[in-house]
């Protein structure tokens, strides 16, 4: 079986980010790869877009499973519970010199998922593209700091969580009530 070397690459910065450090580098990966420089920028023209190629490729599998749910907030639930997951390498990430690259894909990512909730529940009709653009990023950077704070016991909440951050989405209920 032919090894895809785009996750192998991955999954060692994932591993070196883990493992405390601070800066990550190209060096520092193909040694853990045990492949050459070439063969990095052959796959990925730098860290930057090694992680841009890692946060899409979830954020398209969360896509498709968010839209494989029956209900969007079983879908905005299991993008929570995937969230949750990946924290601790979100989190070690935004320890390295690449914080302002990982909290600008991750705003990214959650405006994409946002449009696509917009869009399959038909939100924001009587919206102009501007007005729907702003809505969307008050949430992705809400969702952002939600994520940057989150402790065990909201883990224990996550359903109350996922309902309130839903309608707060669809617009049921205000952040200022």
């Amino acid at each position: 079986m032919a090894v895809d070397m785009k996750e192998l690459i991955a999954e060692a910065a994932k591993k070196l980010m883990m493992e405390n450090h601070k800066k990550l580098t190209v060096t520092d990966i193909v040694t853990e790869c045990q492949i050459t420089r070439q063969t990095f920028y052959y796959h990925f023209e730098d860290i930057p877009a090694l992680l841009k190629w890692e946060l899409e490729r979830n954020m398209n599998q969360m896509l498709q499973k968010f839209l494989t749910q029956e209900e969007p907030e079983q879908g905005l639930k299991y993008c929570f519970l995937v969230a949750i997951n990946a924290f601790p390498y979100i989190k070690k990430g935004m320890g390295t010199n690449y914080r302002s690259e990982i909290e600008r894909l991750v705003v990214e990512y959650v405006y994409r998922f946002g449009e696509k909730i917009v869009e399959t529940e038909s939100l924001y009709q009587n919206y102009s593209r501007a007005e729907i653009s702003l809505i969307l990023r008050y949430h992705s950077y809400g969702v952002l700091g939600i994520l940057r704070t989150w402790t065990e016991e909201d883990t224990k909440h996550l359903d109350q969580i996922v309902h309130q951050v839903y309608e707060l989405l669809i617009g049921r209920i205000s952040p200022y009530s």
